[in-house]
């Protein structure tokens, strides 16, 4: 199963693991992770799931299509790398994806 580690704004880490064919969102909800709430339920309506990918897998991920890029204009603290989690499907090519939370989603 692919790995992937969300990194809070305070710097607790949590890794956990993923069932291909899932999203990025998904796997953290099933693993309680904080702060991807997903208020919409994945349907790129809310920005409750916002995450940072981490530079070095920016660009190792396919590009965000329209609706993700027009809800991340919605966003708190948008910066280059930032992307809807429900979005971004798990493959065997994401294990070892890492993924920053905003501080605005983790309380910190």
């Amino acid at each position: 199963m692919p790995k992937i580690t969300f990194i809070e704004d305070g710097g607790a880490e949590h890794a956990v693991e993923a069932t291909v064919g899932e999203s990025v969102m998904h796997a953290a909800m099933d693993n309680l992770v904080p702060g991807i709430s997903a208020e919409c339920g994945g349907y790129a309506n809310c920005a409750t799931c916002h995450v940072y990918v981490d530079q070095a897998w920016a660009d190792r991920l396919p590009a965000p299509e329209e609706v993700e890029e027009v809800m991340i204009e919605a966003a708190f603290d948008v910066r280059p790398t930032s992307r809807l989690s429900c979005q971004i499907q798990v493959t065997e090519a994401t294990d070892g994806l890492i993924v920053n939370l905003p501080a605005s989603q983790t309380g910190a």
